[in-house]
């Protein structure tokens, strides 16, 4: 976090200062007036400076896109971020020759950078934002996947009349499951477990005994 303390002989005086030392403008910081300052007896006696702490403020955003570089240059992945807002919700599409590495196996590794990036995103921003991590295209494949897979499984659950467990999913993936399958009038779905380890159970209407 960048910040200086400064003075001058009036409080916008000593915040011109510290924008000049951080090389900033003043919409891009927080300032605090530590000392307002004394103009004294003809403006020379008794006088006291201004005195200010002027700090940069934090881009949440940045801050994530920052992290997830580093990440990835950790994981020998490097990669570029193309990044998204829609209101409260923060997309982050990533791209490397690599990329491989950060999707992992079901996108076990993407799913588990997605929710660091988020904890990373919201410890500096003033409102809550969701983060959604992408890699080429794989949420739209995995989205086309769990939806078969949802159509499979309850056609095994209404067959042997017994509940069907999935594995574990992060929310996102599990509302999918539901969306899914809310139209089936043989099967209903509900989700079980606590995170991180919560998963979505297909139950048949009628059960076999």
């Amino acid at each position: 976090m960048k910040q200086v303390t400064a003075t001058g002989q009036t409080v916008e005086e000593a915040v011109e200062s510290a924008l000049a030392q951080l090389q900033t403008t003043k919409d891009r910081t927080n300032v605090d007036i530590i000392d307002e300052g004394k103009k004294g007896i003809f403006g020379i006696f008794g006088s006291r400076p201004a005195v200010v702490k002027v700090t940069v403020k934090i881009d949440p955003i940045e801050e994530a896109r920052t992290f997830l570089k580093h990440v990835s240059e950790q994981m020998g992945a490097p990669i570029e971020t193309e990044v998204y807002r829609d209101g409260k919700q923060v997309r982050f599409v990533l791209t490397g020759e690599k990329i491989a590495l950060l999707i992992g196996k079901r996108g076990q590794t993407l799913n588990s950078l997605q929710y660091l990036t988020q904890l990373v995103i919201n410890r500096h921003s003033d409102q809550y934002l969701t983060v959604f991590l992408d890699a080429e295209d794989y949420r739209n494949k995995r989205s086309e996947t769990l939806i078969q897979l949802a159509h499979r499984l309850a056609q095994k659950a209404i067959k042997t009349g017994k509940d069907v467990a999935l594995e574990p999913m992060p929310s996102y993936e599990r509302k999918i499951i539901h969306t899914a399958l809310s139209e089936e009038k043989e099967v209903k779905t509900s989700s079980d477990g606590t995170e991180p380890h919560r998963y979505v159970v297909i139950s048949p209407i009628r059960k076999k005994i």
